[in-house]
C-alpha cells in the first residue's frame, strides 16, 4: 500500500480510519452475539473506503463520480446500521462512528459536487 496515496488524500485516509472503526466496533457485536448487525456494518462501512480507493483509478470522469457516488451510497447505509445499533437496546455506543462518519460524508459531498460543477 502506498502510504503516502493515504497522507495526501483525505477521503482515502479519512474512510480508512472509519474502516478499522467500524472493524473494532464489529468486533464487540460479535462478542455479543449480534451478528445479523455486524455483518451488514462491517460489508457497508468497510466499503466506504474501498469505493473510494477505487475511484483513484477511474477510468473517466464519469466513472470517478460513479464510484463515489456508490461511496456515499455506502455511507447512507452504514448510517442506517448505527443507527439501529445507537436506538437499540444493549447494544455498545457509537457515538464516535457517527462523528467520523460525517466527516466522510461532508468529504465525499463536496468532492462529489465540485466534480460534478467543474468543466472539463
Amino acid at each position: 500500500m502506498k502510504q503516502e496515496l493515504f497522507e495526501n488524500n483525505p477521503i482515502l485516509k479519512l474512510s480508512f480510519d472509519f474502516s478499522l472503526m467500524v472493524i473494532e466496533y464489529c468486533e464487540q457485536l460479535e462478542a455479543d452475539r449480534k451478528y445479523i448487525i455486524s455483518r451488514q456494518l462491517l460489508k457497508a462501512g468497510t466499503s466506504i473506503g474501498a469505493n473510494a480507493m477505487e475511484s483513484q483509478n477511474a477510468e473517466s470522469k464519469a466513472d470517478f463520480i460513479h464510484k463515489l457516488k456508490i461511496a456515499a451510497k455506502e455511507a447512507d447505509e452504514t448510517q442506517y446500521w448505527l443507527l439501529l445499533c445507537k436506538h437499540s437496546k444493549r447494544f455498545p455506543g457509537c457515538d464516535l462512528l457517527f462523528v467520523k462518519l460525517e466527516e466522510i460524508q461532508k468529504v465525499l459531498n463536496k468532492i462529489l459536487h465540485t466534480a460534478t460543477t467543474k468543466k472539463d
